[in-house]
């Protein structure tokens, strides 16, 4: 019996040594199905709305892409230049050529996905044909967007500026200020705040929309469709050729990113012309 016992107490121990073998060889089998990790930074509206769509589709590609959200336009592109982000959603080519140039960073547009009209806004006037001498107008204190809210502005006649500086000027390339309009520089992200204070506001469609503001239908002066400021995804100079990347440019100018951005925003924001 004793040696019955012993025979069976030494098959159940083999027994025991299988089954653990097996018990640590099942995540191996299985490590192929590990997703590779995307994070991306992006401002909440409507850049995270938009990743946050093509989130599940990544999800069946390998791709577990995580979003980490911005309040600001200087914080992402530092996070992405530090590693800390693979790329980022919140702004146009020309801000962050300007931004990489002048912090030595080697940071580049990837792909187009969409265009954010800037507006002219105001809680105190109904139409810029009744503007105030004096009026105070707040624009973005960024270098890129203020001389495009510049430039808005001279579009809307209410200001000249000097031949040839485009979006790059500034509030001393001026020439001609028929309202005498004094002009703030506001942290874009604080613009529809001001509202309260000034009589006019030349605010982003991102922070706008934040704000529950309409391009189409709350602002008095907006840019074209066919603006040339058309919002990229960035990346850092180098990993065009990263599989996970690839995928997501593809999944950002899918038909599908398309169809939700004309319905959910309803020209407030305009899929890119690619």
């Amino acid at each position: 019996m004793k040696k019955l016992f012993l025979a069976l107490l030494a098959v159940f121990s083999i027994a025991l040594v299988v089954a653990g073998c097996g018990g640590d060889s099942k995540p191996a089998a299985n490590s192929g199905d590990k997703k590779v990790v995307l994070k991306v930074g992006a401002t909440p509206v409507p850049h995270a709305e938009i990743l946050n769509l093509i989130k599940p589709q990544l999800a069946k590609e390998g791709v577990d892409l995580q979003i980490i959200e911005f309040s600001d336009y200087v914080k992402p592109n530092l996070s992405l230049a530090d590693k800390e982000l693979d790329a980022n959603f919140f702004q146009h080519t020309p801000y962050l050529e300007k931004f990489a140039s002048e912090r030595n960073l080697p940071l580049v547009a990837y792909t187009k996905v969409h265009i954010e009209p800037m507006g002219v806004y105001s809680k105190k006037l109904k139409d810029l044909n009744n503007v105030p001498s004096g009026a105070k107008v707040a624009i973005p204190n960024d270098p890129t967007n203020g001389g495009r809210a510049l430039a808005l502005l001279q579009s809307a006649k209410l200001l000249k500026l000097r031949d040839g500086v485009g979006i790059s000027g500034t509030p001393g390339d001026i020439v001609d200020n028929p309202k005498n309009l004094q002009i703030v520089e506001i942290e874009a992200a604080l613009l529809p705040r001001s509202m309260d204070d000034v009589d006019l506001s030349v605010i982003n469609s991102n922070f706008a929309m934040e704000a529950q503001l309409n391009p189409v239908k709350d602002s008095l002066f907006t840019e074209p469709k066919d603006s040339p400021y058309a919002n990229i995804l960035a990346i850092r100079k180098g990993d065009d050729k990263r599989p996970e990347l690839q995928k997501l440019d593809k999944a950002q100018t899918s038909p599908e990113v398309k169809k939700f951005i004309e319905e959910k925003y309803k020209g407030a924001d305009e899929p890119a012309l690619l």
